[in-house]
């Protein structure tokens, strides 16, 4: 990733260096500016949310960290004694993960690691299924998912149905049918003077992510719902 537009990445290394009142400007294109505490992104296991304590419990075997960031999820699992490959594709951010400690670390994107290496467990929290970025992208997803899991792996993510978004005080949606999928997002992460490049995020809603899995060959099981339209689904190889 180009350091010129990786907010996040530069961010993480600040924080690392004593600024532990980092903040990234993150820009979407349905609400206004929200702000990250970059202390966020160095949670301890018990600060983090029940789903994210439920999916690293779950995860098993040979574990793929999608969109590792800064390493938590990755920290937190090497001292439970289990095997985890962090995967992100900033390298600033992988500096930091070296720095704190992470021992196995892939920096590539998500869609270019090597088929040859297989895995237990892809977990990818902090709504990491976003990376498909739209539902049309979700075949290719899926294909990718597959090429890395072992027969008997799975897939453990956690999103968000972002429907509630779209609420009127009366408590009906207004939703545009004809439009593309309402939890088809469009971020920008801005730190300092850094400005990051524009991206497409996916917030996809139970049911249709269970109709993508099935139309993929995949089992889909929602493990937990969380306490604001999130949810942990687990999935399986059919």
């Amino acid at each position: 990733m180009n350091l010129e537009t990786d907010a996040l990445g530069a961010a993480c290394r600040d924080y690392m260096d004593g600024n532990k009142s980092a903040e990234i400007i993150v820009q979407s294109n349905i609400v206004e500016d929200d702000v990250l505490p970059v202390e966020y992104l160095f949670r301890s296991f018990n600060e983090m949310p029940e789903l994210e304590k439920k999916a690293l419990t779950l995860s098993k075997g040979n574990i793929l960290d999608v969109g590792a960031g800064a390493g938590s999820h990755a920290l937190c699992l090497q001292q439970s004694n289990k095997t985890v490959y962090a995967n992100e594709i900033s390298n600033s951010a992988c500096s930091v993960m070296r720095q704190r400690g992470v021992k196995n670390i892939i920096e590539d994107d998500f869609y270019n690691l090597p088929e040859d290496n297989k895995y237990d467990t892809i977990l990818m929290l902090m709504n990491g299924i976003g990376i498909a970025q739209e539902t049309g992208n979700l075949k290719k997803f899926f294909a990718k998912v597959k090429s890395l899991l072992n027969p008997d792996g799975c897939l453990l993510v956690d999103s968000s149905d972002i429907r509630y978004l779209f609420e009127d005080d009366d408590g009906s949606i207004l939703i545009n049918l004809n439009d593309d999928y309402y939890g088809e997002i469009t971020y920008r992460m801005n730190y300092k003077d850094i400005k990051g490049k524009s991206f497409k995020w996916l917030f996809i809603d139970d049911e249709l992510l269970k109709h993508h899995a099935d139309r993929n060959g995949f089992k889909f099981e929602k493990v937990a719902d969380g306490p604001h339209y999130d949810y942990l689904a687990k999935l399986s190889i059919k």
